[in-house]
């Protein structure tokens, strides 16, 4: 019998608490938070949380693939150690046990397999090993615990890392607001220090103060 085993998810203990990831601090004051260093300007704030934005989501990707392999992987342990315990009661017995194996995709041949208490396992990178079916199955249930286990610390992960880019996104729309707001506060205080200047005088029209600016060339 053999089967094939990835070991390379499976068996990686998980580091410390959220493989490392960064927390992303929320900017409750954005005033302060532009004077820290290499925050000098709103658009060098802008630039360095979109590169934090960006790491995030390398790590997304990265999360996600194990993620995929870890799910199908588990699977893949569990049909083995069903077909283990299977040929465990089928050893002590003289009888053959009939199964089918695959020769080609969608094509499938009968056999007769006798009672052995051997078994092959396919580690990875074209490494098969024979063992005990006793030893066989503490591998895989072994192997099954740890990926079951790295599988729900990759779902924790996750979820923190989703945490990280809502704090990350709404940090980034608060400073670029905050700009806003001055952008807007700088262009008004130019438009009165302009409308204080002899040839601008205020006129009350309509209940709003508009300025109109005096053409001096037309008095």
């Amino acid at each position: 019998m053999a089967a094939t085993i990835d070991n390379s998810d499976a068996v990686q203990a998980t580091k410390r608490k959220h493989l490392g990831i960064p927390e992303a601090v929320f900017v409750e004051d954005v005033d302060s938070f532009l004077k820290q260093p290499g925050n000098e300007t709103a658009d060098a704030a802008l630039r360095k949380l979109d590169e934090q934005y960006q790491k995030y989501k390398y790590m997304e990707l990265n999360l996600s693939q194990k993620k995929l392999r870890l799910k199908s992987q588990i699977p893949q342990i569990i049909q083995t150690l069903e077909i283990l315990r299977h040929m465990q009661k089928k050893k002590e017995t003289t009888a053959p046990m009939q199964t089918h194996f695959m020769l080609a995709d969608n094509v499938y041949c009968k056999a007769s397999v006798p009672p052995t208490d051997k078994v092959c396992l396919w580690l990875g990178a074209n490494v098969m090993l024979e063992y005990d079916i006793d030893e066989a199955q503490a591998l895989l249930e072994k192997n099954l615990s740890t990926a079951s286990r790295n599988l729900e610390t990759l779902e924790d992960d996750l979820d923190f890392l989703r945490d990280q880019f809502t704090t990350t996104e709404v940090n980034m729309a608060r400073v670029y607001n905050w700009d806003v707001k001055r952008r807007s506060k700088e262009n008004i205080l130019k438009k009165l220090l302009f409308c204080l200047a002899p040839h601008c005088f205020p006129l009350w029209h309509r209940g709003e103060l508009q300025l109109i600016i005096r053409d001096e060339e037309a008095l």
